[in-house]
């Protein structure tokens, strides 16, 4: 079992910034990619960005990229998003979540995930 616990959430102004983070706990999370994902009201949850075990590869949705950073601490056992340049549209109740067999094709894909955050809200004002 992974236990995962997301902070940092908030409100910001637009053109802000805000960094989440994911702490892990309970099996080696070193082997685990972890995505980031996000859901707006009424609306389905989404992919934000995913990052390797290793930290070298990261991935990022259209809407995110250039303006969000994926990182992650192993020696912590914890994955940061920085956001920058936040938009009222990035309001979200932001998740994290960990899987072991993960692949590229299937990152970006909420139902590949074994292990999953309570969230943390993220609120942009206009």
């Amino acid at each position: 079992q992974v236990q995962l616990v997301e902070s940092g959430g908030g409100l910001v102004q637009a053109g802000g910034s805000l960094r989440v983070s994911c702490a892990a706990s309970g099996r080696t999370f070193t082997s685990y990619t972890v995505g980031w994902f996000r859901q707006a009201p009424g609306k389905e949850r989404e992919f934000v960005a995913a990052i390797r075990w290793s930290g070298t590869s990261t991935f990022y949705a259209g809407s995110t990229k250039g303006r969000f950073t994926i990182s992650r601490d192993n020696a912590k056992n914890t994955v940061y998003l920085q956001m920058n340049s936040l938009k009222p549209e990035d309001t979200a109740v932001y998740y994290c979540a960990a899987d072991s067999s993960i692949t590229t094709a299937t990152m970006r894909k909420m139902d590949e995930y074994d292990y999953w955050g309570q969230g943390t809200q993220v609120t942009v004002s206009s």
